[in-house]
């Protein structure tokens, strides 16, 4: 058998991983088509022009909102920056402290609404839909001590009106709820009240609103890592009758980057269950690269390029996939960021590459804008993405929306 040059065996090796890649990228891209588009039918006179302009995304990008903007610790003109370039970036939020019981009643029976008050007031004035994150956080060090005091019955009556006061104050305002974050790494409530303690959380909190959406909320299940705890916590819960209405995944348990294969699994097991499933916390880079432990490490421009690339990347898989149905970041600004250098802007507001690159994927390459004429029937077809429209014949706009549920609406001018 005659022996081939090494340097061959390595450029075909290369050339099957590019080719994987690409067909990758390709499936990829057709998901997207699939699964995030529509159609807009507009039906005028023969020759009519037509402009069609999305002005929203069905699909929810958004980012948490810091307590800091709306609680007099920034400054006016950092107070401005922050909620200006949020509406210029994001269409959702998730309060990343506001709603912790931990926050709210830091000593028993003195609550704090004002900042949660705040943070509604300017997400309903802006027509932002806002997750409350969380109503319990079992994790043991997360407990007040005030509540770890509390008799086991004086403790049930404690969470019985933690749920129903807050869902009953705020009724018909918050998209969705965390019920209990992170349960399957730690629920202190449960090892003291019991397995039947998280069906009582849900019920309480409905009775407080009916028609609130309850979700899980926890981590490292994008990674792998706890995958299988996690789709095994699922299944008990849903057994038990607990009223789960979505499935939050945390999206910062990478490094300073992620593997694309074991997120499109992880995504692919947890759409079993027939839920919607938001990527509720997402960093880029993650709790486990060296950014995270050291807060002060500035980026190199070659990272900052790899972090705006794997940004793109991981959103894509997301938006792919038919059960995900939005991904919130966990800070965007280096003033108000757990891990700043994961932020899409500077501490000055300076845009990073990664801001630049965001805004092209969800405003440019995720955006439809058309223009042209009816055909001689009197209609013009357009394949949309899912989300809110202006619609303009002849000088005539009618604004529409079209949804997943509808998959294409008929424009009649």
């Amino acid at each position: 058998m005659s022996k081939r040059p090494v340097s061959l065996f390595i450029a075909a090796f290369f050339l099957l991983l590019f080719n994987g890649f690409c067909l990758q990228g390709s499936d990829t891209e057709k998901s997207i088509d699939r699964y995030r588009k529509g159609e807009i039918i507009v039906k005028a006179t023969s020759g009519s022009s037509v402009i069609i302009e999305q002005v929203s995304h069905d699909f929810w990008f958004g980012a948490a909102i810091a307590n800091s903007p709306f609680s007099g610790s920034l400054s006016e003109y950092d107070i401005e920056q922050y909620k200006k370039i949020f509406l210029e970036n994001f269409n959702s939020a998730v309060t990343e402290n506001a709603v912790k019981w931990g926050n709210m009643e830091r000593r028993r029976g003195e609550v704090n609404y004002s900042i949660v008050d705040g943070i509604l007031e300017w997400t309903e004035e802006n027509d932002i839909p806002l997750r409350a994150h969380n109503l319990y956080w079992g994790i043991p060090q997360f407990v007040q001590q005030w509540v770890k005091d509390l008799p086991d019955d004086e403790l049930e009556k404690t969470l019985k009106n933690r749920a129903e006061t807050v869902t009953s104050r705020y009724r018909g305002r918050f998209a969705e709820y965390d019920l209990n974050n992170e349960m399957i790494h730690g629920n202190y409530y449960e090892d003291r009240l019991g397995p039947e303690i998280t069906k009582k959380m849900a019920e309480w909190a409905l009775n407080g609103d009916p028609d609130i959406k309850l979700y899980l909320n926890d981590y490292d299940i994008l990674t792998g890592n706890k995958l299988p705890e996690f789709l095994a916590h699922i299944r008990l819960l849903l057994n038990q009758g607990v009223p789960i209405h979505g499935i939050g995944v945390q999206g910062h348990l990478h490094a300073e980057s992620f593997d694309r294969t074991q997120l499109k699994n992880a995504l692919d097991s947890l759409a079993q269950f027939d839920l919607p499933v938001v990527v509720t916390e997402f960093n880029m880079p993650g709790q486990r690269s060296k950014f995270y432990s050291d807060r002060d490490l500035e980026m190199t421009a070659e990272e900052e390029e790899m972090k705006a690339d794997d940004l793109v990347d991981y959103y894509r898989i997301c938006f792919a996939h038919p059960s995900v149905k939005g991904i919130l970041m966990w800070g965007f600004w280096e003033g108000a960021n757990w891990i700043p250098a994961s932020s899409l802007y500077k501490r000055d507001w300076t845009p990073t590459p990664a801001a630049i690159a965001y805004q092209d994927l969800i405003f440019n390459e995720w955006w439809t804008t058309e223009t042209g004429r009816t055909g001689s029937s009197g209609e013009d077809s357009t394949p949309a993405f899912f989300g809110k429209y202006e619609v303009t014949v002849d000088g005539k706009t009618k604004e529409v929306e079209l949804t997943e549920a509808n998959g294409k609406i008929v424009v009649e001018f």
